[in-house]
This record gives structure tokens, C-alpha cells and sequence, in this order.
């Protein structure tokens, strides 16, 4: 932060309790002044120092394109798992997707990460920034608008970040309940991009055939134990609504939210 303020940085401090995933990046979209908005995480650790140069370029390029968002490779700590899950979602090679490429890629037409991602804000105050209140997934459903509204997604590979984490099994579960609630909350994202499943089966294919590339064999019932326990999770979260209200925030990676949005489970019970 200090050093920040001394680039002549405008810093503002967000108390823990009142952070919100869309909310708190929509008042900060707000105030910036810039044609373009990049979003960082404190954790992503650029790669090269041209890496922000890199994402934005199709931005810069190409009118049509409101969002890029980069590469993100494992942290040089990552465990097996948690490096191939980052070489699954970030593979080597660049994609520009359309609205009309749901058909092709299904739900994976709107993924990004505002861990390492750039907005075009104009196009981003057309669908009045990111969605306050939501579990996490802004970046999912702000990409999922812009597309509906004839933009277009850059992943641009060659822009590159350190980023990842060593998720335990409980940690997997909560996160995979947490998508669960985002996608039965935000209903229509799978109406308009398709069931997210089918990405999961990919998951699981590419898993076993990187085990056995890498020759780690040995955590084979390490990969399908946190499998199993990522689909519990998500098919829980997607039926929250019929867990008892008290049980729920125990199982989500996000407790705090549940306390500031009791009226979502008051509204389920």
C-alpha cells in the first residue's frame, strides 16, 4: 500500500466485513478513470514484465473484445493436483470466444478470472459493472452479460501469472458447494450456457491421463477421493435450499456471506 501511495496511487482500504467479490470492484470500476480496468489479486504474481502489456493488447485491437483475462501457471509450491488443475484451465493456447461459441464450448464460453483479467469499461458499464451480492463468480456473470450483449472474451495465453492453490479435500468440497449455490442462485447462466457437468467429465479425463503422464499413479485415490467430495459438493450446493439453514454456512467456503445475506437462506427454508 505504502508503496502504492508513492507511484501517487489513489488507495482505498475495504474492511473485511463489508468486501463483496462484485460490489467491492464495481465502486473501484467506478472511480477509476482509465479506458481500460485490470483486476489483480494480491496473490498473482506476474511473470514477466510485460504481462499487463500482454493482456490488454487485444483490448487495444480489437473493439469487439471487452474482457481478457490471462494465463495463470502453478505456484513453484503447487502439489500435483493443484499444477494440473491450473495446466486444465489455462492450457498454452489463445481462444477469442463469441455469444455463438456457447454451442461449442458450453459453460466454458464464460469462464474468466478476475485474479489476472482486463475489462473495456465503457462495454463494462453497459451491464452496470459486476453483480453485487453473489457467493463469488462476478467475473463469470459479468462475462456471461457481455457476451449476451455481442462482446466478445479474450484468453490471451501469452500474458502470464503465478497463481494457485493447495486446496485440502474439506477445502475442494466447500469451494465446489459455493459453485453450486452461485449457479442455482444465478439460474441463468446454465440456462443460457448449458450444464457445467460436462466440463467436470473433462476434468476428470485430463486428471488421470497428466497422473500418468507425470507418473504419479500413487495419488490416483487421492484424485478420485477429492472428485467424489467436489461432486457432493456442487450437488449439494445446487439444492441448498433443502439443507437445514443452520447447516449450510458450515458447508460453504464463504461463511461470512451467509451472515450478511440471511435473507437467501430465509428464503429457502
Amino acid at each position: 500500500m505504502a508503496i502504492a501511495k508513492e507511484f501517487g496511487a489513489e488507495v482505498l482500504v475495504v474492511p473485511q466485513k463489508d468486501f463483496d467479490h462484485g460490489g467491492t470492484r464495481s465502486m473501484i470500476a467506478r472511480r477509476a478513470r482509465g479506458d481500460i480496468l485490470i483486476f489483480l489479486t494480491q496473490d498473482a504474481v506476474p511473470v514477466s514484465m510485460d504481462a499487463l502489456a500482454k493482456l490488454i493488447e487485444p483490448l487495444l485491437s480489437d473493439e469487439t473484445i471487452a474482457v481478457t483475462y490471462g494465463r495463470q501457471l502453478p505456484n513453484r509450491d503447487a502439489t500435483v493436483l493443484a499444477a494440473h488443475l491450473r495446466y486444465f484451465n489455462y492450457p498454452p493456447q489463445a481462444v477469442v470466444r463469441s455469444f455463438a461459441d456457447r454451442e461449442r464450448f458450453g459453460f466454458q464460453a464464460v469462464f474468466a478470472s478476475n485474479s489476472f483479467a482486463a475489462y473495456r469499461r465503457t462495454a463494462l458499464a453497459e451491464v452496470d459493472f459486476f453483480k453485487a451480492g453473489l457467493i463469488f463468480g462476478e467475473d463469470t456473470c459479468a462475462v456471461g452479460r457481455l457476451l449476451m450483449q455481442g462482446y466478445k472474451v479474450a484468453y490471451v495465453a501469452e500474458a502470464m501469472v503465478f497463481h494457485s492453490h493447495n486446496y485440502t479435500c474439506l477445502q475442494e468440497f466447500r469451494r465446489s458447494f459455493d459453485i453450486g449455490v452461485l449457479h442455482v442462485t444465478e439460474r441463468w447462466l446454465l440456462e443460457t450456457y448449458g450444464r457445467a457437468e460436462g466440463r467436470g467429465w473433462q476434468y476428470i479425463q485430463s486428471g488421470l491421463s497428466y497422473l500418468f503422464q507425470v507418473k504419479k499413479r500413487v495419488l490416483l485415490p487421492s484424485f478420485f477421493w477429492k472428485m467424489i467430495l467436489k461432486l457432493l459438493g456442487y450437488k449439494l450446493g445446487r439444492n441448498f435450499q433443502l439443507l437445514p439453514p443452520w447447516l449450510v454456512p458450515v458447508l460453504s467456503m464463504h461463511r461470512s456471506w451467509w451472515a450478511r445475506h440471511r435473507d437467501v437462506l430465509a428464503g429457502h427454508k
